[in-house]
């Protein structure tokens, strides 16, 4: 609006117009929100025409204090710069603003100035504010993407799949991104104004913002709430009572408005996909095309020596060291240009919120390229050696003997760095893109990155063992009992006696030890060029006092038989399935009308479950709400429930539910809800 009565009325952002030519209808229709590198217009409404030889003038100004002050050109000029042209006379003039392809993004304030021939100002109107994103449509942004059906997954996607579980049991959870979502925008920007360099220098942090490898960094950090005002404090095991367990969570929008809702307070509690999820929103609505990627047995290397060292006893019950191996860790990868690296790094970035390592006195982890980690090229910024060995580590095992001597028992090289994995731009399955970040295992050229980054090539010369050990499960459903079998091979020419230890604990997905399910010793003897079999059966009122939220056990097999130098152990994760919720919305959907989701799900334990709680969400659908079962679910018992909701745009939208009770947790559904747009029949 102009200040009193001047010559200028009104200004009309045109935000319809404007918001649909640069893809951001789906964030917000009444605000104007614009990506840089492509004009966007506007209106200016006047009372008379200007008189001869006065001009306009634009000033943009940025933060809270205007602390950037931006001139807009009249023409343009040579070098990037904003600039405007103008149309029309007397009563109503159309300007285009052309905001550079390296423009800052944030929350601009625009004053339109009449000036005198003699440089006074005359007239000045009050400042109009609109919002700057990137823009990957535009081949000059730094995060150009010049493919449109890979822009319309990893920008306007508001749905994702996560992977979990072990690399030979993969399984999936649908996530809300939820980027497009009321207000969702304004507290990606909150989340910046409130890092430690936006709060310690505003004016320098903002100057940064146009660097698409800034503000990934800066998102890194702050997702996490270890040492700043970060989004979700992260814990890896029960108690969550005074907060949400991270298995409970279906998208990033409760998150983020919670954050932003109780004064930027750390809301409990995330692990590694919650964290990659809620940067995924973050990155995805301030126009950075973005992936959520699963490394299955990821290492995490503490010393930097690109080998995980894990250190047993002789009960082989694990004895200190730090190094972890995780069945699984997620992390997010963000498509930009590194002017900041030499030729060759462009592409896809590795960007990490998971706090696990400091980086430059930092919890943050990236933007490292994805290309350098497949070369071995360790010295480019940022983070190289730490996602090297993510994706490439040994594996060692040491038997800490009673006097303190450590026996090397065995050496796993190519267990690290499986079937990573992210959602395909074409549906809801899994796109394997581990050739991105390795040449396949055991290859000539993956010999040669190994030495590249200085990790030492293994020359083993003493050839098999006479004995050898591997471990058999089916695929066991959470709340069955099951046999875990453990064969001995003797490949040698004599019968062959040893003593073989099975041992079952229960583990967390980042490899915490939750306690001993089960273990056996026997004596064995393996006859010449035979098998032998050995079953341990696990039931479940053993298993379920120990087991963790991820249902994950992980038996250890170890034989020791006179004659052989070295003891020989193997292992393996097995992972237990949990049944899905079944999701339905019969009928049509339209904008703004009554729709209801019927969701069935069916106990399948043996024993009742109590405190059953429904968590359903859907981006453009419903918000996340809850529905509290009466009572306890007896085994065998199906229970359904009804669900009322208006959705709130049109487009193919998912709905999501989680299930949580005090036996059973993080159980999933997810159903798609083609939701059409409300016409209004005009009658007589």
């Amino acid at each position: 609006m102009a200040n009193g009565t001047g010559l200028i009325t009104n200004v009309d952002l045109r935000s319809h117009e404007n918001n649909l030519a640069h893809r951001t209808r789906e964030i917000d229709r009444e605000r104007l929100i614009v990506r840089r590198g492509q004009p966007f217009s506007i209106t200016l409404q006047c009372s008379d025409s200007l008189p001869p030889e006065h001009h306009l003038e634009l000033v943009l100004h940025l933060g809270k204090k205007d602390e950037v002050v931006i001139k807009v050109q009249k023409e343009h000029e040579a070098g990037e710069k904003w600039w405007f042209n103008q149309q029309g006379a007397q009563d109503e003039i159309l300007l285009t603003l052309h905001s550079p392809a390296d423009a800052i993004i944030g929350q601009y304030r625009l004053a339109a100035l009449i000036v005198s021939p003699d440089g006074r100002i005359l007239e000045e109107t009050d400042k109009i504010g609109f919002h700057l994103l990137f823009n990957p449509w535009c081949k000059d942004d730094d995060v150009y993407l010049p493919d449109e059906s890979l822009l319309q997954e990893y920008i306007m996607n508001e749905y994702g799949v996560i992977y979990m579980g072990a690399s030979d049991n993969i399984k999936s959870i649908p996530w809300n991104y939820g980027q497009f979502e009321d207000y969702v925008m304004d507290i990606c920007f909150e989340v910046l104004d409130n890092s430690k360099d936006a709060l310690r220098n505003s004016q320098m942090d903002i100057e940064k913002r146009s660097d698409p490898v800034y503000v990934g960094r800066t998102i890194t950090a702050m997702v996490n709430a270890n040492g700043d005002r970060g989004v979700l404090a992260g814990r890896w095991s029960e108690p969550y009572s005074d907060g949400v367990a991270p298995y409970r969570w279906t998208g990033s929008v409760p998150i983020l408005q919670q954050w932003s809702k109780t004064g930027v307070r750390a809301v409990k509690y995330g692990q590694c996909w919650v964290f990659a999820g809620v940067a995924c929103t973050v990155l995805r609505c301030l126009g950075i095309p973005t992936r959520l990627i699963t490394n299955f047995s990821s290492a995490h290397d503490v010393d930097g020596n690109l080998s995980v060292d894990f250190l047993l006893n002789e009960k082989l019950e694990s004895v200190g060291g730090r190094d972890s191996s995780w069945n699984f860790h997620c992390w997010v990868e963000s498509w930009m240009t590194r002017d900041d690296l030499p030729k060759g790094n462009d592409g896809w970035q590795v960007l990490d919120p998971t706090p696990q390592e400091l980086s430059d006195g930092e919890f943050c982890c990236g933007p490292c390229p994805v290309t350098a980690i497949k070369e071995g090229n360790l010295g480019v910024k940022y983070d190289a050696p730490f996602v090297f060995a993510e994706v490439n580590a040994d594996i060692i095992y040491w038997m800490v003997k009673s006097d303190g001597q450590r026996q090397k028992i065995k050496v796993d090289e190519s267990g690290v760095g499986m079937n990573i994995s992210t959602k395909s731009v074409y549906g809801d399955r899994r796109e394997d893109v581990t050739l991105q970040y390795k040449y396949p295992e055991g290859s000539k050229k993956e010999r040669e990155v190994y030495e590249k980054a200085g990790r030492r090539v293994s020359d083993d010369s003493t050839g098999p063992a006479k004995l050898q050990l591997s471990i058999k499960h089916a695929k066991p459903v959470f709340g069955t009992d099951f046999d875990v079998i453990v064969e001995v091979k003797n490949e040698g020419s004599e019968d062959a006696n040893a003593e073989l230890t099975i041992l079952a604990i229960a583990v967390t997905y980042n490899s915490l030890n939750r306690g001993e399910c089960q273990r056996q010793t026997t004596s064995v003897t393996v006859p010449a060029n035979q098998t032998h079999k050995e079953v341990m059966r696990l039931h479940y009122d053993d298993y379920v006092k120990c087991v963790s939220e991820h249902n994950l056990i992980r038996v250890k097999a170890f034989l020791e038989a006179p004659g052989e130098s070295e003891p020989i152990m193997t292992m393996a994760n097995i992972q237990m399935s949990i049944p899905s919720l079944v999701v339905q919305v019969p009928g049509k959907a339209v904008v703004s009308e009554q729709v209801t989701a019927h969701i069935f799900f069916t106990n399948p334990l043996p024993v009742p479950l109590k405190g059953g709680v429904f968590t359903v969400e859907g981006a453009g659908l419903l918000p996340a709400s809850e529905i509290r079962v009466d009572g306890d679910i007896s085994p065998g018992q199906k229970v359904s429930v009804k669900l009322s909701f208006k959705p709130m745009r049109a487009g193919v939208r998912k709905l999501l539910v989680d299930f949580d009770s005090d036996r059973l947790k993080d159980v999933k559904g997810v159903t798609t809800v083609v939701v059409r747009k409300r016409f209004m029949i005009s009658g007589f």
